[in-house]
């Protein structure tokens, strides 16, 4: 007599912890074959709310600690994603994705996060400057993180669009919130595991699964998020985004029609989408 497996209920990430939905709502996830494979909590406005407080929480302690410690988490994420390697390849094929195509894109989701560890102390003296003024001054230009960012990340690549945008908002100190893929939701909280079993503070990154339908507003409209990455979706639904990020001059940053895979889906320009420059005017001479 065969038993019948027991599929995994996926909870959500807030404030490093792991838990249900406060709706008690949740999606049953099938494969291609129609069997269901796992439970997903499908998340309310409730819980992103809960989530934009851990952020803003966790926000000034994070953006406090050195450039060279946040570099130093993400590469520990790394480390702790190629632990778990055969793993995230086994969720991606479980959820339709060919092995090639999964090993690739576990292996990208990997290297990136090293990419943008690497970038983490770098970036200022990129693109802060001293600035030539007519005047008994030095004025300095440096650049600080906006503060909490929420980010709906890409549907197709659930893994490597969710890494690729949450790494550059993270390595330039910012806290966030991110709806994950509706559509391969699998990995995104097994990465959630990955950032608890790391240095990476509790409210740093949290992580909501469940329909872009029902929460693409509130990630827009909420008063304490300061920028939103909006990656995928019709025309109509970046219009409203843009409408209702106007309400309190929330950052909106675009990234459509980007393939994640290629090299030139990371720079160090995806960390300065989240930043402020912040000038300083300093009086010399007498």
């Amino acid at each position: 007599m065969s038993r019948l497996p027991v599929a995994k209920t996926y909870k959500i990430y807030i404030d490093g912890k792991f838990p249900r939905t406060e709706s008690g709502r949740y999606i049953a996830l099938e494969d291609k074959q129609g069997q269901v494979i796992a439970n997903i909590c499908r998340g309310s406005r409730k819980d992103f709310r809960n989530a934009v407080v851990a952020a803003r929480k966790a926000q000034p302690g994070w953006a406090a600690a050195s450039a060279y410690l946040r570099g130093q988490i993400l590469y520990r994420v790394a480390e702790m994603l190629e632990g778990r390697r055969d793993q995230f390849i086994a969720e991606l094929r479980q959820q339709g994705v060919a092995q090639r195509s999964a090993v690739r894109e576990v292996d990208l989701a990997i290297d990136r996060l090293i990419y943008f560890a690497g970038w983490a102390d770098k970036y200022q003296q990129v693109f802060s400057a001293v600035n030539p003024v007519a005047s008994s001054h030095f004025n300095f230009s440096v650049l600080e993180p906006t503060g909490v960012v929420s980010i709906l990340a890409p549907d197709d690549t659930s893994l490597l669009g969710l890494v690729s945008n949450v790494a550059p908002a993270i390595a330039g100190g910012n806290t966030c919130v991110v709806l994950a893929s509706e559509s391969k939701p699998l990995c995104a909280v097994s990465f959630a595991e990955v950032l608890h079993a790391s240095d990476v503070p509790g409210g740093v990154v949290n992580i909501l699964t469940g329909l872009r339908s029902e929460l693409t507003g509130q990630f827009a409209s909420h008063m304490d998020v300061n920028a939103i990455v909006w990656c995928d979706g019709s025309r109509k639904t970046a219009a409203t985004v843009q409408e209702l990020a106007a309400e309190n001059m929330k950052r909106v940053v675009t990234r459509t029609k980007i393939d994640w895979s290629r090299d030139d889906a990371q720079d160090p320009y995806l960390i300065r989408d989240t930043q402020e420059v912040k000038t300083t005017w300093h009086p010399i001479g007498t």
